[in-house]
């Protein structure tokens, strides 16, 4: 059930926000241009008409877009908007707020409520503010890692957390057990840290060996001593402990974290990061304005040629013309073959083509290299670079949200400009000779700018 809407009464006099911020700040047309009411209609049908009422649909949404827009947390976003009155005149607020909007809990809830479609609605109102703009025959392709807010993976670790999640569940469910083994893995765990290490290798390995056991062990003892009905609650957990113990280096989908199993290992040859855990993403950018499009998240670890279509596709959603050429690099080898539309990676020249044709491939694939600061930025600066949200879907939203982060951000750039443009006078210096006093004379001259059209 939804809380009613704040108060929209002319009664509140002084404390109005909008009478007291600057009518042209960013954030406030962005909150005029956006369309808030596709969103809450969207959206109504996921509560409940029962219970205790919700935060009203543009507060949570509005909270989510700034937390990405501006590289917070749950928790740091609903401390900045109490402090900020433009955080509250974008989520809708009419009078200032000196209280919590929400707990940091809720926006956990509220993403869940509205799931990847919920999201992917947001990220295409992102594409429409831009409107001709995002509708380049040329698009840009390429794809990255997003990686997930797990701790680097060793056997060693893994095994490690096996035997203290098996303690706990022994004391939760008060099971006396013959031995914990708390002694001896922190001195196995000492003997593991310098594996690296030729003299220590050796050592090394025979506490890894140990340390499986010990778990095997653990895992066994509650096996036979939990009752049948926590068993079964327990199977997918001991199951997933069991794969852990058994995986060896050479095994093919292996598991790396225990929180998030899905993770898989990607290698982009980069010197500074031989590997990465996390996901694989495609993003679609537009030649000329650099809109992101469409934005793809992996679950498989596949070949780039064959991420070209989910993200071809992803991106004509949000277009009304179609897609007429794809720029990728030259990781998407052999990718015509999956896609209609043609797509261009550096490769030698076609005896066929003109010195006109080749000039302009070459210039396409020197102008692809764009789209790799747009990876960076939305690394960078929109929290791509290490995602903290819950499985695939969390990968899924987060890629999204920090695409939508984007391209709210490069509407904000461009109707910043349009005011500064608008609002200020270019000078230009002009010298001209003064024959009195034998000397050249400086004159201002003022210009005005035409203003652009502002986007709507």
């Amino acid at each position: 059930m939804l809380k009613n809407a704040p108060c929209e009464s002319s009664q509140l006099g002084f404390f109005d926000l909008m009478t007291q911020l600057d009518s042209t700040h960013e954030l406030l047309a962005l909150a005029n241009t956006f369309n808030w009411q596709r969103l809450e209609s969207a959206f109504l049908p996921l509560y409940s008409h029962r219970g205790r009422g919700a935060k009203p649909i543009r507060l949570m949404t509005g909270l989510l877009i700034l937390k990405q827009l501006y590289n917070l947390s749950d928790e740091a976003v609903v401390e900045q908007w109490r402090m900020n009155p433009y955080f509250q005149a974008f989520c809708g607020e009419k009078s200032f707020q000196t209280e919590l909007p929400c707990d940091s809990s809720q926006l956990s809830v509220f993403r869940k409520r509205i799931g990847e479609e919920g999201v992917a609605l947001i990220f295409a109102q992102s594409v429409a503010l831009h409107g001709q703009a995002a509708e380049d025959k040329i698009v840009l392709v390429d794809t990255t890692v997003q990686e997930k807010n797990i701790t680097y993976p060793t056997d060693s670790k893994l095994a490690i957390k096996i035997i203290n999640k098996l303690n706990k569940l022994a004391k939760a469910h008060g099971i006396q057990q013959r031995r914990t083994f708390v002694k001896e893995v922190k001195e196995l765990r000492l003997a593991c840290r310098h594996f690296r290490q030729p003299k220590a290798r050796s050592k090394a390995r025979k506490a890894l060996k140990r340390l499986r056991t010990i778990a095997g062990i653990l895992l066994r003892e509650l096996e036979r001593q939990l009752p049948a009905n926590v068993l079964e609650d327990l199977a997918a957990q001991f199951a997933l402990y069991q794969r852990v113990l058994t995986q060896t280096p050479k095994d093919k989908d292996k598991i790396y974290s225990l929180h998030e199993p899905d993770v898989y290992c990607v290698g982009k040859g980069k010197d500074h990061k031989a590997y990465e855990y996390g996901r694989k993403a495609s993003v679609v950018s537009t030649l000329e304005s650099k809109i992101i499009i469409g934005v793809v998240s992996h679950d498989e670890h596949i070949h780039d040629s064959k991420t070209l279509k989910p993200a071809l596709e992803h991106a004509q959603q949000h277009r009304k013309s179609a897609i007429e050429m794809a720029v990728v690099d030259r990781g998407y080898r052999g990718a015509q073959q999956y896609v209609e539309t043609t797509v261009l990676l550096p490769k030698p020249p076609l005896k066929r083509d003109s010195a006109y044709i080749q000039q302009k491939k070459r210039r396409l694939c020197q102008q692809r290299a764009g789209i790799e600061p747009i990876i960076g930025h939305l690394k960078q600066d929109f929290r791509l670079s290490r995602c903290r949200l819950k499985g695939s879907l969390g990968d899924r939203i987060n890629l999204l949200m920090a695409a939508c982060a984007w391209n709210l951000r490069k509407w904000l750039v461009a109707f910043f400009f349009s005011e500064f443009q608008s609002a200020f006078l270019s000078i230009f210096v002009v010298l001209s000779f003064n024959p009195v006093t034998m000397r050249c004379d400086i004159q201002y001259i003022a210009v005005c700018f035409t203003p652009i059209e502002t986007l709507s």
